[in-house]
């Protein structure tokens, strides 16, 4: 039976069906709900119950704690209505990007090997202005033949092209094509933005940036937009790879953090010989080993699921308040949500 769920902040009132959660209902609605990997993983879309009740489906401790429950809080992208109810999404500290949700025709400027298994892709808007994002949001990607999928944006706000990191994914549908068969000149729809893992601009204290694998994509464009616009405070950022071979823009990043001062730019490979050059072990271990206390800091995490919940304990334990965490979580296909 449908349920009727009352939206604070957007002032409106939506009908979920039956076995659909808030979240999935309310972005079908056209609602820019606040939300990052729709599973239950980031806590993105962390929100509070005011009345009514739901039925919460299984989600990650760290994105959401017994503490937290008890408090009435839920996470819209799993909880699923049992009665009409009245929800509020957490404001933060920074309201969500106005940008306009647009669809735009693009075609294939460049493609490129950064790794063995991830391309750099450049597209550019066909005949239409600029689409307005914030660093660190993603974009819904149409390529010819191949499902649509989310991939985050690596270029910065007010670049003339959109670049994006595709990794190949063992039977991922869209990324084993795209690999194989994507042309220079090729058309790509494109719709967005979306996410809340984007950089909050007005923040002045410290900056930790955790990426895994393709997750370089968003946190790349989070620290060029932060050096833009002249950011003073210290940024540190965190690669981890398995092997050298699945390491790329390691020049670029060490070639900024010389340019600035307040950059660090740290390489960690989880899966290397005893003779690299390069620290090595879980990234997750080398941020712990390094930094302590993350009161007043603000965290971008973006890259797989074990990684990213292993980053939101490391931060949480050394005293990162949850609205402080912001996680893009990429999945398998495997898994629900995908971001391939």
């Amino acid at each position: 039976m449908t349920k009727h769920i009352g939206l604070r902040q957007a002032e409106r009132t939506i009908a979920v069906p039956e076995g659909v959660t808030i979240l999935e209902a309310a972005l079908a609605d056209g609602i820019a709900y606040p939300h990052g990997c729709r599973s239950g993983r980031c806590g993105a879309c962390k929100s509070r119950l005011v009345s009514g009740e739901v039925d919460l489906l299984d989600h990650s401790r760290f994105a959401l704690s017994d503490e937290e429950k008890a408090q009435g809080l839920i996470l819209a992208c799993r909880a699923i209505p049992a009665t009409d109810a009245s929800v509020a999404w957490l404001g933060g500290d920074e309201a969500t990007p106005s940008h306009p949700r647009r669809r735009l025709n693009c075609r294939v400027t460049e493609i490129g090997d950064a790794t063995h298994d991830i391309k750099l892709i450049r597209l550019a808007i066909d005949g239409a202005d600029p689409l307005g994002f914030t660093a660190g949001q993603y974009a819904r990607l149409t390529f010819p033949g191949a499902p649509t999928r989310d991939y985050s944006m690596a270029s910065a706000p007010g670049d003339r092209e959109f670049e994006f990191h595709i990794r190949r994914v063992p039977g991922g549908a869209a990324s084993q094509r795209i690999h194989k068969l994507l042309k220079l000149g090729d058309p790509v729809l494109m719709e967005g933005p979306f996410g809340s893992s984007y950089l909050r601009e007005q923040h002045a204290g410290p900056i930790l940036c955790v990426a895994g694998g393709s997750g370089l994509a968003p946190i790349k464009g989070i620290v060029e937009a932060a050096m833009a616009r002249c950011m003073k405070q210290p940024i540190h950022v965190y690669f981890g790879a398995r092997s050298e071979c699945d390491l790329y823009l390691v020049d670029h990043f060490e070639g900024l953090a010389q340019r600035h001062p307040n950059l660090t730019f740290m390489p960690v490979l989880s899966d290397a010989p005893m003779e690299t050059r390069l620290r090595t072990g879980f990234v997750t271990d080398a941020v712990a080993k390094d930094l302590h206390d993350f009161d007043g800091w603000k965290a971008y995490v973006a890259g797989p699921p074990p990684m990213v919940e292993a980053a939101m304990q490391v931060c949480k334990a050394r005293g990162l308040r949850s609205e402080d965490l912001h996680a893009d979580v990429f999945f398998t296909p495997e898994e629900a949500s995908p971001r391939r």
